[in-house]
């Protein structure tokens, strides 16, 4: 049996990884997705879900004045970008406090939580996707299809919020990742973040001029706090 659910998230893009995370999962039934918390409490008046995913910032009413008003209330996995509700989250006991941007693996953790099948081993293992990470290749969603995109052949990686492009010799992709996961992801021999917003395959780079890197016309800014880890590590010593 599935289990029921629905999202409480006024951000588009987070909508779309938690729609993707519940459809790759395929043991959860979404029930419906909205925007604020009074849309949904109408909605929860004549039906039931098993767990809601609940951002704490919300418009109109928070996530947590939502949940202290109702009651009884399902399973809740809080869903934010802000670390600072953790103790609280857990005061009002909710499953798990999920802190974006997550990953598939920790999403399935939390879920799990809610119900012990199936575990974390066999969901991850039935998706194929960017989580599965050699030093050779990759795999990432491209609408119903999942490509594999050789390491070798990515460029630099932009972030954009929550999702990433990857940019590669031939074409970019728009995927549901965060930098920082691939960050953690891609072997670091060739791969380092120079700013904030970008990681870049050395071995792409044409030149370096101040504080800017060149993949042939093509300029990346160098941030501060990136600067003397690039220098040092790559720069001076790009084989590692």
């Amino acid at each position: 049996m599935k289990i029921s659910c629905i999202i409480i998230e006024d951000q588009v893009p987070a909508q779309k990884i938690l729609q993707r995370y519940i459809a790759d999962m395929g043991t959860i039934e979404l029930k419906g997705t909205f925007n604020n918390a009074l849309t949904a409490l109408e909605f929860l008046k004549t039906a039931s879900v098993d767990v809601i995913f609940l951002d704490i910032h919300l418009p109109k009413i928070s996530g947590i004045n939502f949940l202290q008003i109702l009651s009884p209330h399902p399973k809740i996995i809080f869903t934010t970008a802000f670390s600072e509700y953790a103790i609280q989250s857990y005061e009002l006991d909710v499953v798990d406090y999920l802190l974006k941007p997550f990953s598939f693996e920790r999403f399935v953790k939390a879920v799990s939580k809610v119900s012990p099948t199936p575990t974390i081993e066999s969901a991850v293992v039935s998706r194929v996707s960017p989580t599965q990470v050699e030093d050779d290749f990759i795999f990432v969603k491209d609408n119903n299809d999942y490509l594999k995109i050789k390491t070798q052949d990515i460029q630099y990686i932009k972030s954009d919020g929550d999702y990433t492009k990857i940019f590669t010799v031939d074409r970019s992709y728009f995927v549901a990742y965060s930098l920082r996961y691939w960050n953690e992801q891609l072997p670091t021999k060739y791969f380092c973040q120079i700013h904030k917003s970008y990681i870049v395959n050395i071995q792409f780079i044409s030149r370096v001029s101040g504080n800017q890197a060149f993949i042939t016309e093509t300029s990346l800014p160098i941030g501060r706090t990136f600067k003397d880890n690039f220098f040092t590590n790559y720069l001076k010593n790009p084989m590692k």
